[in-house]
């Protein structure tokens, strides 16, 4: 918004100078009443837009140091983060293996 030169009260506080021909007063009135109406909403939208990126921006910062926490926590992972859904699942069948059939058997 640093390119911005008018708010909403810039353009209702604007008086014009009246001419002999000049136009309908009450009709310029009401068009500039829907432009300052317009103004005021794309300003709302452009900060709400902001603080979704600014919340959009934190949520991944954060998502990011908790992944980097669970690698920490788990260094026998070798498989990268793409495969991991494959990888866990692979672990859990050889550990379920192992209780249901012994390690003895599951070794051999």
């Amino acid at each position: 918004m640093n390119n911005i030169q008018l708010t909403g009260k810039d353009i209702l506080d604007k008086d014009f100078k009246s001419s002999m021909k000049g136009y309908n007063k009450d009709e310029v009135d009401q068009f500039l009443d829907t432009v300052i109406q317009d103004y005021e909403a794309y300003e709302q939208r452009v900060r709400d837009l902001e603080q979704q990126l600014e919340q959009a921006r934190s949520g991944s910062r954060r998502e990011t140091r908790v992944n980097s926490q669970v690698q920490e926590e788990s260094p026998d992972r070798s498989m990268p983060q793409a495969g991991g859904t494959n990888y866990d699942i692979l672990k859990r069948l050889s550990n379920l293996e192992k209780e249901v059939f012994g390690k003895k058997s599951y070794e051999q």
